[in-house]
């Protein structure tokens, strides 16, 4: 039996392999800075909550789910999303966080306001807009809505930035050398969520390449990132230049 021919050369491209980046939301791993400064306070252990509820809310990306998970982890809080809160009353045995607070149903998160408070169990919360402009209709909800305290996560400055783009590159095992990040900086939005995404994109457009970070590359994922139609004209698979599915830790 005669071996099969090989592939011409230059026909094989690597592809990336669909498995998503995991986010490790640890206290060690959060990057402080003045724009989250109040947050840390009132997260602080021993800080005291009005009405044992606090509501973080910022942009895209600012570190609240980071927050939510060290917090939850620090206190032995149950971590739930907004969209799946138990439709049905349930006891409040213990601490609860609950992430994009602003996309559960009325009742269901009247149901558990009110089951921490008669328990005196401390609820976080967290969504892009503060409580007071959540789209609530039940009149007892709004109310105790607008009563919860709200803590602004500000837009990053500068320096969180720099680390939170060098911090997702490592996170990843990319190796892009200084001047590259700073290049990248300087055309991306300045958000947590545009870091995020071009280091996903990096991760993906290297896997293809099968090489290091160049600014050729960097340049590629960029135009990608401010033309939908910028990755049908690369080099690489389009697929590399998609946005990541993932949920990486962003602070």
């Amino acid at each position: 039996m005669t071996d099969p021919p090989a592939p011409p050369a230059g026909r094989w491209r690597q592809l990336p392999l669909p498995f998503a980046h995991a986010p490790q939301f640890i206290a060690a791993d959060f990057l402080q800075a003045p724009s989250n400064a109040d947050a840390l306070a009132w997260l602080a252990p021993g800080a005291a909550w009005p009405q044992h509820r606090l509501a973080l809310w910022g942009p895209e990306g600012c570190g609240k789910t980071h927050l939510l998970h060290v917090w939850a982890a620090r206190t032995g809080a149950r971590l739930l999303a907004g969209g799946t809160l138990p439709r049905e009353p349930e006891r409040a045995e213990r601490p609860v966080a609950v992430d994009d607070a602003d996309t559960a149903a009325d009742l269901p998160l009247l149901h558990l306001l009110n089951a921490s408070a008669e328990a005196g169990q401390p609820v976080l919360l967290a969504a892009r807009t503060p409580p007071s402009r959540w789209d609530a209709a039940l009149p007892d909800l709004i109310s105790r809505l607008r009563a919860t305290n709200a803590v602004e996560i500000n837009q990053p400055e500068e320096s969180l930035l720099r680390a939170l783009l060098a911090r997702l590159l490592y996170e990843r095992q990319l190796a892009v050398a200084e001047p590259i990040q700073d290049w990248l900086r300087l055309r991306l939005p300045r958000t947590p969520a545009a870091m995020r995404e071009v280091a996903a994109r990096l991760d993906r457009a290297a896997l293809v390449s099968g090489g290091r970070v160049t600014r050729a590359t960097a340049s590629q994922v960029v135009a990608a990132m401010s033309d939908p139609d910028a990755s049908n004209r690369e080099d690489f698979a389009p697929s590399a230049l998609a946005p990541s599915t993932a949920t990486p830790c962003l602070l």
